[in-house]
């Protein structure tokens, strides 16, 4: 791969050349890699930064994880802070969940709540309890695709009960989509009817 090529796309500016150069990146190891992406998280379409912390997310090394922070903290828009947020989990459940249950608190954007949910629902190491604390947070919100992201996670919880020593937890779960049946929002309610039938 002409990697110089690849670099002289990526900064062109436009959209269209470095797209798919930073796309061709899959086939080049980390090393050579990551360097490209983070010139791809400087170019001002968020397409393409977007993109770059998607790549950052497979190409993983200690400068990927640290422009992957300051994109979910400093970037001004929400599709690449989700994007960010999405790619950090790949890190590790352990290492990514302190960081990312602050930035749900903090960051109030729909987008980055969702990609936050979202990514940590499908991780099967994540806590019980880890999953309930962010559940709680997101019904609360006031955007209904929030809290159905919620309501899907309570669903797990409450699938989960039965191989739990502990059912506390899936009885809290319960408890929350049961109140959830009263949402303003008809996506919510059918989301915690779904739950309740596990």
């Amino acid at each position: 791969m002409d990697l110089e090529g690849v670099r002289q796309a990526i900064a062109s500016g436009d959209p269209s050349r470095s797209m798919p150069a930073l796309a061709g990146l899959r086939q080049v190891d980390a090393d050579q890699a990551v360097p490209l992406l983070l010139l791809g998280l400087e170019q001002e379409a968020f397409m393409v930064r977007s993109l770059s912390c998607a790549g950052l997310g497979f190409k993983r090394n200690e400068a990927a994880w640290g422009a992957l922070v300051e994109a979910l903290h400093q970037d001004g828009d929400a599709n690449v802070r989700a994007e960010a947020a999405n790619a950090l989990v790949s890190y590790g459940v352990e290492r990514s969940w302190p960081l990312l249950k602050m930035a749900f608190e903090r960051d109030g954007q729909w987008l980055v709540r969702c990609s936050i949910l979202s990514a940590f629902a499908e991780q099967p190491e994540m806590a019980p309890g880890s999953l309930l604390e962010l559940a709680r947070m997101a019904v609360l919100d006031g955007d209904g695709s929030v809290r159905v992201g919620g309501a899907e996670i309570l669903a797990r919880l409450v699938r989960e009960e039965h191989q739990a020593a502990d059912g506390a937890i899936g009885g809290c779960a319960r408890e929350l989509l049961a109140g959830l049946q009263q949402d303003p929002d008809h996506r919510v309610v059918a989301a915690s009817l779904n739950g309740l039938q596990a």
